[in-house]
């Protein structure tokens, strides 16, 4: 059942929420150890003791007690959904699927956490990533690859594989991630599912383990466009604990959208697949019924990727500082504090990581800062500037997500450069800070800031149609 669906059987009397519970605590424990979608059960019924705070069947429990005695249930009540294993929640393990924070517990609830505890969301579990959110097919992460469930012998993408696998096979409703570059929308094309990567600010990222404070956002990954719109319409807002976050009254319901645009230089692509652009242009066709299809440019387009991968791993390299076996994680005692240093990181950190914190801590040295990460700061300047310019021509834009379908597991693990050009679409928007949702098609549609409502307009429409 999509959320809507589910909602009006639980009203009506036709399903209760532990039942639902347990039909999706059943199917995990029968189908998971196959997928590796997720890390941890909040229940013994999954097939493992969380043996933290949260239980999923006493929470659904509690919610069948509240509509027996005649609460009307809230629009989210009793939903079982996956989170991402580096968004916290009080007093359950959060690894970001690594092993330097495989025993970490967290103290406190990420600002979505309590959020959607409040709105009577029933937690089934943490989800696998690619550890730190760095990652373009969850292969990266310390727990093993998930598998997509379309077909296993493909990735799910990354770094929200476990979330996007866990919604498209059907061991969760719908899911929490975070996009930096495409880790929503990205996993959601490969899987056939909804993801969407909000406005930067939109979302509060208090209590979001870090990877690019100026790029990370919180977002749903769903059946359909309005199961995202309600669990977005849940999760936004202004929180005082993130300075970045903005107050609700910006969300504004879009003008009447009348004109779409798409980017030549997204569809000029060499390496965009033929059945993707097949794919794309049904859509286009669609939309054609109801709307003006303009070509625009974005022409700094083609430095985007490069832009990013100098801004990412800079910031990286300062958010991961703090993971030394220390203050966070598995102390690996040695000779001195340098040798500890390096031996917890060394056995805690795996090779993608450590790659990107090189690298970022070459661009922000001394001699090079000039050289690299203020010419990519410019640059991103220059990619957003784009898009304002668009957003005075046109209402929305359509874009492809992926350039391929998904690869073979093991593919690209020896090619990083392969694996970065996956993100290749999605990495603009979020250079931008602009609103962008995947839809199961692959399609993606971008919007002005905060103006999410036309992403939803747009995207049921072609769902629908």
């Amino acid at each position: 059942m999509t959320i809507l669906e589910f909602h009006k059987a639980l009203k009506n009397k036709k399903t209760s929420a532990r039942e639902t519970a347990i039909s999706y605590l059943d199917k995990i424990k029968k189908e998971n150890k196959n997928l590796n979608a997720y890390l941890e059960i909040f229940s013994a019924r999954g097939g493992s003791a969380s043996g933290g705070e949260y239980d999923a069947l006493k929470q659904a429990k509690e919610i069948d007690e509240k509509i027996a005695s005649g609460e009307e249930p809230g629009a989210l009540w009793g939903v079982p959904i996956a989170i991402k294993d580096n968004i916290l929640i009080r007093g359950e393990i959060a690894s970001a699927a690594s092993k330097i924070l495989g025993n970490y517990v967290a103290s406190y609830d990420a600002h979505v956490i309590a959020k959607l505890k409040k709105a009577g969301v029933i937690f089934l579990g943490r989800t696998n990533m690619d550890e730190f959110a760095m990652g373009s097919s969850t292969e990266n992460s310390a727990y093993g690859p998930t598998k997509n469930p379309r077909d296993t012998s493909k990735v799910p993408g990354g770094s929200s594989g476990g979330s996007a696998a866990a919604v498209a096979g059907g061991l969760a409703m719908a899911a929490l991630g975070s996009d930096t570059g495409g880790s929503i929308r990205q996993p959601a094309a490969f899987c056939g599912v909804v993801g969407l990567k909000p406005t930067y600010g939109a979302v509060s990222r208090n209590g979001l383990i870090a990877m690019a404070s100026s790029l990370d956002q919180i977002g749903p990954i769903t059946q359909t466009v309005e199961d995202a719109e309600i669990l977005f319409n849940t999760i936004k807002g202004k929180d005082e604990m993130d300075s970045t976050s903005v107050l609700p009254k910006v969300f504004n319901r879009a003008a009447k959208i009348k004109t779409i645009g798409i980017p030549k230089e997204y569809f000029s692509e060499q390496g965009l697949d033929p059945h993707i652009k097949s794919e794309l242009d049904k859509v286009i066709n669609k939309l054609e019924k109801n709307y003006e299809i303009h070509e625009i440019n974005l022409p700094h387009t083609k430095y985007a990727l490069a832009c990013y991968y100098i801004i990412v791993p800079a910031e990286v390299s300062s958010n991961m500082a703090r993971f030394d076996g220390v203050r966070y994680g598995e102390r690996k005692d040695a000779g001195n504090l340098i040798e500890t240093y390096k031996k917890s990181r060394g056995e805690g950190i795996g090779l993608e990581v450590r790659r990107r914190i090189l690298l970022g801590t070459y661009a922000l040295s001394a001699g090079y800062y000039n050289a690299y990460y203020s010419k990519a700061q410019r640059v991103r300047s220059l990619v957003a500037e784009d898009f304002k310019k668009a957003f005075a021509e046109v209402d929305l834009i359509l874009a492809p997500t992926v350039p391929t379908p998904p690869f073979k597991i093991g593919e690209k693990t020896n090619d990083p450069l392969a694996m970065y050009l996956s993100d290749i679409y999605t990495i603009p928007a979020n250079l931008a800070g602009v609103p962008a949702l995947t839809l199961a098609s692959g399609a993606q549609l971008i919007a002005p800031h905060f103006e999410e409502n036309r992403l939803f307009e747009v995207g049921k429409f072609i769902e629908h149609d």
